[in-house]
């Protein structure tokens, strides 16, 4: 099984990704879902809805841990977002690079 790029509280490896992750969370977070199939909107939006926002961040986290092959569970996702949401936020981004060209690929 594949392990993340950077652990959970590595926020701040990438400055740049960390200040708009303060500031706009919902682009980061509707970047992420777009870089595993799910709608960019939609999910961003999804982030504002109260109980949505939680089934939201559980699916699209599970959806980088499947295609990088990633060990973990949709309760342990849930619980990392309801403790860290930030830092979860980052790894997340981190994984996925949705500021570079391409999509998120299977680990070899």
């Amino acid at each position: 099984m594949g392990e993340w790029k950077q652990g959970l509280f590595g926020c701040f490896e990438d400055c740049r990704t960390c200040v708009i992750a303060y500031f706009v969370p919902c682009f980061v977070f509707g970047k992420n879902a777009e870089k595993v199939g799910e709608s960019c909107v939609m999910c961003a939006l999804a982030l504002y809805v109260p109980g949505l926002n939680f089934y939201a961040v559980t699916k699209v986290r599970g959806l980088i841990r499947e295609k990088r092959g990633i060990e973990g569970s949709c309760i342990n996702d849930l619980l990392i977002w309801w403790f860290c949401g930030f830092c979860a936020l980052l790894q997340e981004a981190g994984e996925v690079e949705w500021d570079k060209e391409g999509q998120i690929m299977a680990r070899e």
